[in-house]
């Protein structure tokens, strides 16, 4: 399944995250701090989704209320319940 969501609230515009069997397949996030989101990609593929959610959701960012992790933890939940 393949799912994108616009992010609200970071630097990076969108996530779009592909799961098949609720496993995290491939993540591309457009925008953002080149480096965290090459290595946030890397930490997740493969990950169970369900895990990957658990472990970034509520993430902040300094002074903001969300986070690029934040914003793929929504992506992926998201696509989980679709």
């Amino acid at each position: 399944m393949e799912y994108t969501r616009k992010n609200e609230g970071v630097c990076s515009r969108s996530t779009k995250v592909i799961i098949e069997d609720g496993i995290v397949k491939d993540v591309e996030i457009v925008g953002g701090c080149n480096g965290n989101i090459k290595g946030l990609i890397a930490l997740v593929k493969g990950m169970n989704a369900q895990e990957a959610v658990e472990r970034m959701q509520g993430i902040t960012c300094g002074f903001k209320s969300t986070s690029c992790p934040d914003q793929l933890a929504l992506a992926i939940k998201e696509a989980i319940a679709q």
